[in-house]
């Protein structure tokens, strides 16, 4: 099958991602909707893969990024149908060595996906790095 990518925001099924995350996501299940929607709008770049020809969302990934040097990678995924046709691959490479962010300092979070992004250059932190864990709500 191909596919296409683009970052064009105005593509991106919200609905789509929605349903992935809320659902399938071990990191995106106790994220609302309108939680999700908000991150995506505020996204500072998004990429999808789309069923070539068509509108229909099979992949995704969102970044957070002060637009000069630092980037955050984040909501990485490819629905289950379409896995296997490195399509994971061509979303982490288009986003941090295509992109405008292609010589940022990139960092994200994985429980499950260490060797995908080691093929890009992300290793485990270093002794420079400190990471401050989210706070449960009260």
């Amino acid at each position: 099958m191909d596919y296409d990518l683009s970052d064009d925001p105005d593509r991106i099924d919200v609905d789509a991602v929605w349903e992935f995350l809320s659902t399938e996501a071990y990191w995106g299940r106790s994220r609302s909707r309108n939680d999700v929607e908000r991150q995506v709008e505020g996204a500072w770049r998004v990429v999808a893969a789309f069923e070539a020809g068509t509108n229909t969302l099979v992949g995704f990934a969102r970044a957070v990024s002060d637009g000069m040097g630092f980037a955050y990678l984040a909501d990485v995924f490819v629905l289950p149908a379409h896995r296997g046709n490195e399509l994971g691959k061509r979303i982490v490479s288009a986003m941090i060595d295509e992109g405008p962010g292609a010589n940022f300092r990139w960092t994200l979070f994985t429980g499950d996906a260490h060797d995908l992004y080691r093929q890009f250059g992300f290793t485990e932190p270093d002794t420079t790095a400190m990471v401050r864990p989210a706070r449960t709500p009260q």
